[in-house]
C-alpha cells in the first residue's frame, strides 16, 4: 500500500465521516476499485484508525456543543452517563451476538474466523446501505415531528438509549449499515430532537473507537506469520492513516456540519440507496 493509497483513503473517510452515509462503505468500495482487499488485517485495521483519527477531530470540533448539551450541570451529566452505559450494553449484547452467530456459524468452518472477513463481499454492502437508506427515508418523514432541542436541557432517556443502542448493535457487524445514520435516525423515530440524536450518536462513536481499535490490533496480531515486522508496518500504516483522516475531517467539518443541519434528512436516505445500487453494480456486472 502506497503513500498516495493513504492519502485517498483518508480524504475518503475525512469527508464521509460526518454525514450519515457509511464512511466504511466508502472508505472499503475505494480501497476494492484500487485493487485492496479489505477483508485483511491490515486493511481493516487502518479503517478503523482512520475512523479514530475523524473521531478525534470531531471531539476537537463538537466538544462546546457536548459541553452544553451533557456536561454543562451534575444532573444532565448523570442522565448523560446512564443513558450512554445504556446504549453501550445494549450495543454489546445485539452487536456482540450477531457476532458471535456469524463467526461460531456461518464461519465455522474457518480457521481463525472474524467477522471482519465479510468486508470485502460489496453485495453485503450493497444491501446494508440499503436498510440504511430505507431506515433513513423513514426518519426524515418525521423529521418535522421532533422537538426544537434548547440550549440546555433533558438528554436522553432510557427507553431512547435502549432502542439508539441496540440499533447500532445492528451496525457493528455489516459495513454500510451507517452507525450515525442509524443511530440517529432511529433517536429521531423515537422523539430525540435531531440536534440531540447527532451530539448522542457522536458520543457513542468516541467511546467504541478505542474497543474496535484494540479488537483490530489483536486481529492482525494473530493473523500475521511474521508477527513482529508486519504487525510494525500494518500499524505504522494505520497510524499515519489516523493523522491524515484526522486533518481531512478538520476540513471536512468546517463546512459539512452546517450544510448537515440545513439539509433534509430523508435526502441522506435517498443518497445510501443510490450508492447502495452503484454498489451493487460493481459486484455484479463488473465482478468487484
Amino acid at each position: 500500500m502506497s503513500l498516495l493509497h493513504v492519502i485517498i483513503l483518508a480524504m475518503v473517510q475525512g469527508m464521509a465521516e460526518l454525514l450519515p452515509v457509511s464512511s466504511s462503505a466508502h472508505v472499503i468500495v475505494a480501497e476494492r476499485l484500487m485493487g485492496m482487499d479489505p477483508a485483511s488485517p491490515a486493511m481493516t485495521l487502518l479503517l478503523v484508525m482512520l475512523h479514530t483519527g475523524t473521531m478525534v477531530a470531531v471531539i476537537v470540533y463538537f466538544w462546546r456543543r457536548w459541553y452544553r448539551a451533557f456536561f454543562s450541570n451534575g444532573l444532565d451529566f448523570r442522565y448523560f452517563l446512564v443513558a450512554l452505559l445504556l446504549a453501550l450494553v445494549m450495543t454489546g449484547v445485539v452487536g456482540g451476538g450477531i457476532i458471535e452467530g456469524i463467526e461460531k456459524g456461518l464461519l465455522k468452518h474457518v480457521a481463525h474466523a472474524w467477522v471482519e472477513q465479510l468486508f470485502s463481499r460489496l453485495d453485503l454492502i450493497a444491501a446494508a446501505l440499503a436498510a440504511a437508506g430505507i431506515l433513513t427515508l423513514v426518519a426524515g418523514l418525521f423529521e418535522g415531528r421532533a422537538p426544537e432541542v434548547p440550549a440546555v436541557g433533558p438528554n436522553i432517556r432510557s427507553g431512547q438509549a435502549l432502542w439508539i443502542g441496540a440499533v447500532q448493535g445492528l451496525c457493528l457487524p455489516f459495513r454500510g449499515f451507517s452507525r450515525s445514520g442509524a443511530t440517529i435516525s432511529t433517536g429521531m423515530l423515537c422523539a430525540v430532537p435531531k440536534v440531540r440524536a447527532e451530539d448522542f450518536s457522536f458520543a457513542l462513536a468516541v467511546v467504541l473507537t478505542p474497543a474496535a481499535d484494540a479488537r483490530e490490533a489483536w486481529r492482525l496480531f494473530e493473523s500475521q506469520n511474521q508477527l513482529a515486522p508486519q504487525l510494525a508496518i500494518g500499524v505504522g500504516t494505520s497510524l499515519l492513516g489516523a493523522l491524515l483522516a484526522f486533518l481531512a475531517g478538520l476540513l471536512a467539518l468546517r463546512w459539512l456540519s452546517r450544510w448537515l443541519e440545513q439539509g433534509r434528512w430523508y435526502w441522506f436516505g435517498v443518497y445510501c440507496l443510490l450508492a447502495a445500487m452503484a454498489v451493487a453494480y460493481l459486484h455484479y456486472r463488473l465482478g468487484y
